[in-house]
């Protein structure tokens, strides 16, 4: 029997992390903002806060009795969000810098403001 080596996924660092304000670009959601409440760094997902819900169907159980149907929110690919300037409200590209405590910050393409 073959035995085969799993390659460890690096995490990415993506534009975007967990509590950021976004507007997503692409799909279904398209023009709606929101903020992330979840990251998902292995398949490079987010989830967004009211945005992409979808309906599951839950077994009946000690906390849930009846089951049923309920509305969840989906995870959205990172490649569909951008990230709302502090200054203008608009969507904007980010940058990386090194600032004059020697950290590493992300700031505004559009404005030039750091978020926070």
């Amino acid at each position: 029997m073959k035995k085969f080596k799993v390659a460890k996924v690096k995490k990415a660092k993506l534009h975007v992390k967990k509590g950021d304000t976004v507007i997503v670009v692409a799909g279904d959601e398209k023009g709606k903002q929101g903020t992330i409440t979840k990251m998902h760094l292995e398949t490079h997902r987010a989830v967004v806060e009211g945005l992409n819900m979808v309906s599951k169907h839950i077994k009946p159980s000690a906390n849930q009795p009846e089951g049923g149907v309920v509305q969840i929110e989906a995870p959205i690919h990172v490649s569909n969000l951008m990230l709302i300037d502090p200054k203008s409200g608009k969507a904007t590209r980010i940058g990386r810098r090194v600032n004059t405590a020697g950290k590493t910050e992300r700031y505004s393409k559009k404005s030039g403001e750091v978020i926070k």
